[in-house]
């Protein structure tokens, strides 16, 4: 079950990640839910990507862990 909502969330984190990053390369302007942050375009895509990327690396962990738990599905 733990697996299973870690994995979920890592989910959601590389769809908003990636959904944010590629919104923000197309119109520079719309930096959504982190038009607040300092430091503008850069650091807004950089926020994103580490979004995606981490969203995909906790995805595949609670995948691994799942698998060896023996709840291979």
């Amino acid at each position: 079950m733990k697996h299973d909502i870690l994995q979920g969330l890592g989910v959601v984190l590389l769809v908003l990640g990636a959904q944010g990053a590629i919104r923000q390369v197309v119109d520079h302007g719309n930096a959504g839910l982190l038009g607040r942050l300092p430091g503008g375009f850069a650091v807004g895509i950089t926020v994103h990507v580490l979004a995606a990327v981490g969203g995909a690396v906790l995805a595949g962990r609670a995948r691994a862990a799942s698998r060896a738990a023996g709840r291979d599905s």
